[in-house]
């Protein structure tokens, strides 16, 4: 084979993000995944299907609370084999819309594995030998195990097994209770099942705001049958029944299924990366600099191998700052603020510093909060479980960080981002005249709160007569 300027491994979101940059950059790029098609896990396995499959859930959840408005609907039925086949269709749209945009940017897409041989080649499963002047790693991760236990069954489902919708159990337990968990467990509620989640921490959503996080739990804790917390899975066991599992401090329970959602671990095995300079930490995540280039000058690393939060905007946005850096420009990826989105109902959104870092920092900060009662349109919507707040510096009233909880809150939280990256102040987002009736005007309110001028709740500035 011939040599390439840029070698990408992994077409995933971070992966093709590079490999379609630095091939308008007008560098010759060749891209490597296992797909026919680039996409990798968020797409074939992931974020795409997921979300496809949580937008049915709202439908459900949306024509059952119609009733508190005067819409009465007959009980649904859920044809499982026709929606599994929508959710397939959306991810081959996109998947197959990726692949032609690689052909039209004349990057050679090759199916297959490589495996680095030195610093400047790879072997690709039997197809032979690339050699390439600069690499980027992005070989994403896959769903973690959970510790001690071994049994292998068809009932014992990770986050692939659960977005096959091969079928809706009767009753299904959810092992964590992070973004993963609570959004399959959001899903499989709505299409009928019994859902217990259990979480080894003391509240869900480990690292999230509590005041986000009591919110969405209220809800949950409506529509799942229990949620267990401070507590542990002792052992998991196959009967003629389902699977019994024995919980540390609860009783033990019969589940059809059980899904493990305890996260994710980097892919790094097989790549050979032990035949490079490229350093991987005891976590498994391979060291960068803030370009993504690893301890191998020719390979750089971006994405879930180089570190948290694993999330697939962050993969891309790296994957473009390695693409500029191949090119020679001065770039870095240093972001303020990089938002995460639960897509469980109601949403979760939160950027920049969390109230919790703030906390354990020691950081003077002032919260202010606006409720979503007070929100028009969250009572048009008939949704007033949810909050804004805002994270403030009380002396240069910099926005250092915001939190959204209600419907909606993966699309608001990008004016949240774009006011913390670009430094604005409480009172830009206060003078920034925002649509009503919409709940993007709770950012606005939230903001006029910290001065005391906030139309629609009361609440004088402290030291304000």
């Amino acid at each position: 084979m011939d040599k390439a300027k840029v070698l990408v491994v992994g077409g995933g979101p971070g992966g093709y993000a590079a490999a379609f940059l630095a091939a308008d950059l007008g560098l010759e790029t060749t891209l490597v995944d296992l797909e026919a098609n680039p996409g990798g896990v968020c797409l074939y396995r992931g974020c795409i299907p997921s979300k496809a499959l949580l937008h049915a859930a709202r439908v459900l959840t949306e024509a059952k609370d119609a009733a508190a408005i005067g819409i009465e609907f007959s009980a649904p039925t859920v044809d499982v084999g026709k929606l599994r086949s929508w959710k397939d269709g959306v991810v081959r749209r996109l998947v197959g819309g990726l692949g032609m945009l690689a052909k039209q940017r004349k990057i050679l897409f090759i199916q297959g594995r490589a495996k680095f041989i030195d610093p400047h080649t790879v072997e690709i499963d039997g197809q032979g030998r690339l050699g390439f002047e600069y690499a980027i790693v992005a070989t994403g991760s896959r769903p973690a195990a959970l510790p001690g236990v071994t049994l292998e069954s068809e009932r014992l489902w990770d986050s692939t097994d659960a977005l096959a919708l091969e079928k809706i159990p009767k009753s299904l337990l959810v092992v964590g209770g992070g973004y993963i968990g609570l959004e399959m467990g959001t899903l499989y509620a709505a299409l009928g099942s019994q859902v217990t989640t259990v979480e080894m921490l003391p509240a869900l959503l480990p690292g999230a705001d509590k005041d986000l996080v009591d919110i969405l739990s209220r809800r949950i804790r409506k529509n799942f049958e229990a949620v267990y917390l401070n507590t542990k899975v002792g052992g998991i066991e196959e009967t003629t029944d389902g699977l019994k599992v024995r919980f540390e401090g609860q009783p033990e329970r019969v589940f059809e299924n059980v899904l493990v959602a305890v996260g994710r671990k980097p892919n790094i095995s097989g790549f050979g990366l032990e035949n490079t300079k490229a350093v991987v930490d005891e976590r498994g995540f391979i060291g960068t600099d803030n370009q993504g280039r690893t301890a191998e000058p020719s390979i750089f690393a971006i994405g879930d191998v180089a570190g948290e939060p694993m999330l697939a905007h962050k993969a891309s946005h790296e994957g473009r700052v390695a693409a500029r850096a191949i090119a020679g420009e001065d770039v870095s990826f240093a972001p303020k603020a990089i938002p995460g989105v639960v897509f469980t109902d109601p949403e979760a959104a939160w950027c920049g510093l969390t109230q919790t870092q703030a906390e354990g920092e020691g950081r003077e900060v002032e919260v202010v909060r606006f409720p979503w009662a007070a929100s028009g349109r969250a009572l048009t919507l008939n949704r007033t479980d949810g909050m804004t707040k805002l994270i403030i510096d009380p002396k240069t009233e910099l926005v250092l960080g915001v939190g959204i909880v209600g419907v909606g809150a993966g699309d608001l939280i990008a004016e949240a981002v774009f006011a913390v990256e670009a430094g604005a102040k409480a009172s830009d987002i206060a003078h920034t005249i925002h649509a009503h009736p919409t709940t993007s005007e709770t950012l606005m309110e939230a903001a006029d709160i910290f001065y005391g001028t906030c139309a629609h709740i009361y609440r004088p500035k402290r030291g304000k007569t």
